[in-house]
């Protein structure tokens, strides 16, 4: 029995996984830990093959007639080794390991590692001992005048290695067993995983975005030093588009100050109810309903006002509905993207500049240019000298008198709606 797993490749690896006997790799006689540099797998003190060694494990669908229709010992090694890899991780370290082709695949793995451990006793593609010693390989018919090609076994690779023959057997195919391979290999579905299905295969061809910019670069390169060219007046429809097909709303950002008029406690009920409420009271409200902490993103929607000769909403002319939405950090600002200052449509401040610190334009002068500023304060509180150089509307509310709040808020939106068309249309719902 020794002797028969000295002989044979596959008995020897299954004896010594069965019995958890160290498995080692050498290269030029000297020991290595990497597979891939291995020349020589050592199975035991006593037994060391060739990795690239043909076993008795035929390729699923080939004839056993040749040894490249066999699996080497490094493959099958391999395809124990690496049992519990994933399928992708699998096969990218066989090609890590040399092994491009030829290695056991990802459906075959389970069979022979439950046959190299010893869970099965049988497997059906493994070539009996008997067979594989005979000079002709199992499976190969017989046709006059064809060459009898022996299959290489265990024995003979070794004694090959050690011999010094001037030249070997040349391998002559049968052209029957040619026929059937070409097409088998016809029939053949490649295993890809995400890095071959990634890189494509159709070649890319730019040409229709070269013609389609050709003529404005002419243009360009035509126009005269110093003059400014005039646009055409479809230049910006695709960005307008593009930027409406997204269903993009506008964004207002309030103060983040305790002490500010308009709060994320607060601004819900003020812009779409048009009812003034305390920061405080709001927030009791809030807690009294299990609410204990304001929403870092509020949404508010408002029917707007379609232009008409008269300044209030009639039943037969009632606007459509707009969203807006409201934050009060530039955190929860991020939250809509790398493009969001291009949404923001308002600023609330209370004429503290630190508010404006983190903004994408800290500057209070170039951060009004951008946006529309409303400064909020109460309607009998004196002016601010800070905001006078601002660029900002006062937006003054009563402290005492809720019913002039409608009035408060209709002219809010009417800022809004006014800056929104001249600056950022396309925020803007048709």
């Amino acid at each position: 029995m020794s002797s028969t797993m000295d002989s044979d490749p596959l008995l020897a690896l299954r004896h010594a996984i069965k019995t958890k006997s160290p498995i080692t790799y050498v290269a030029n006689s000297e020991p290595t830990a990497s597979l891939l540099a291995a020349s020589h797998i050592v199975l035991s003190p006593t037994l060391s093959l060739p990795k690239s060694t043909t076993t008795r494990y035929s390729k699923p669908g080939t004839s056993a007639s040749s040894p490249s229709d066999f699996f080497t010992l490094e493959a099958v090694y391999l395809a124990w080794l690496l049992r519990d890899a994933p399928a992708a991780e699998y096969m990218k370290q066989a090609r890590d390991n040399g092994l491009a082709v030829g290695f056991v695949s990802v459906t075959e793995r389970k069979s022979i590692v439950e046959w190299l451990e010893g869970k099965i006793h049988d497997l059906k593609r493994i070539v009996s001992l008997a067979a594989a010693e005979s000079t002709t390989p199992p499976g190969t018919p017989t046709h006059p005048g064809a060459a009898t090609v022996p299959l290489i076994t265990p024995k003979r690779a070794a004694h090959a290695a050690d011999t010094t023959i001037p030249s070997k057997r040349r391998y002559v195919a049968d052209q029957q067993d040619v026929e059937v391979v070409k097409r088998i290999k016809q029939n053949e579905v490649e295993l890809r995983d995400r890095n071959t299905i990634l890189r494509g295969t159709k070649p890319n061809n730019f040409s229709a975005l070269r013609a389609t910019y050709s003529e404005k670069l002419k243009k360009l390169k035509e126009t005269k030093p110093g003059a400014t060219p005039v646009p055409a007046p479809t230049a910006g429809l695709p960005m307008q588009s593009r930027k409406a097909s997204k269903n993009l709303y506008p964004i207002i950002m309030i103060s983040s100050s305790p002490t500010a008029l308009i709060t994320m406690h607060n601004v819900k009920r003020f812009l779409q109810e048009s009812l003034f409420e305390s920061s405080s009271a709001a927030r009791e409200r809030a807690a009294a309903a299990g609410n204990s902490r304001a929403e870092d993103v509020i949404h508010i929607d408002r029917r707007r006002v379609p232009p008409s000769s008269s300044s209030q909403p009639t039943s037969t002319s009632r606007g459509d509905i707009q969203r807006y939405f409201v934050v009060d950090s530039t955190d929860a600002l991020q939250k809509f993207g790398a493009d969001a200052w291009e949404r923001v449509v308002c600023v609330m401040t209370t004429g503290q500049a630190w508010q404006f610190r983190p903004y994408r334009w800290s500057e209070p002068r170039a951060l009004f240019h951008h946006v529309k500023g409303v400064y909020v304060s109460w309607a009998n509180d004196p002016p601010n000298t800070k905001i006078k150089d601002w660029n900002v509307t006062e937006l003054k509310i009563d402290p005492h008198r809720r019913h002039i709040d409608k009035s408060v808020v209709a002219h809010f939106w009417q800022l809004i709606d006014d800056w929104t068309i001249a600056n950022k249309p396309w925020l803007i719902k048709s």
